[in-house]
């Protein structure tokens, strides 16, 4: 990516609703070769969505957590199969395999704390591969909407 991608990268994450003529006179280019870049920018997968950031407790999502997980045994099929179900469930939000001590690191949501004691009893603890879990109830949360790209040395 050079310096105009990146540039259209930034513009779009601060604000992927503007149109493509405001983002060119933003920017300082022509529209045509605005819009040029970041058809080239999804054809490279760069630019992968465009998503409505949403308020949790609009979704009655009032308390959310991140519970960290540990499978036996660890093959393959197991890891497959835990991440493919955990994803379906209405709770979580995302799914990560991680490194260390425990193998994935869950994020979910629920309505409260009896939702999400539920959760972590009758849904995860009850799946044959969990051999332990531990969840960290999240206060407070800040994610930064724009990220820049990182110098290469």
């Amino acid at each position: 990516m050079d310096e105009l991608d990146s540039a259209i990268v930034q513009e779009l994450q601060r604000d992927a609703r503007q149109t493509n003529r405001e983002l060119a006179r933003r920017l300082g280019i022509a529209p045509s070769t605005c819009l040029e870049r970041v058809r080239l920018l999804r054809a490279r997968d760069v630019i992968r969505g465009y998503h409505a950031e949403i308020n949790p407790s609009a979704l009655n999502r009032e308390v959310e957590a991140f519970v960290s997980t540990r499978l036996r045994p660890l093959k393959r099929e197991v890891i497959d199969s835990f991440k493919a179900a955990l994803i379906k469930l209405p709770e979580v939000v995302a799914v990560y395999v991680v490194a260390g001590d425990e193998d994935f690191l869950v994020h979910v949501t629920a309505q409260d704390l009896d939702h999400l004691h539920a959760f972590l009893i009758d849904r995860l603890s009850q799946r044959r591969e969990v051999v332990s879990f531990r969840s960290q109830i999240v206060y407070r949360s800040l994610q930064k909407q724009v990220h820049e790209r990182l110098d290469d040395a």
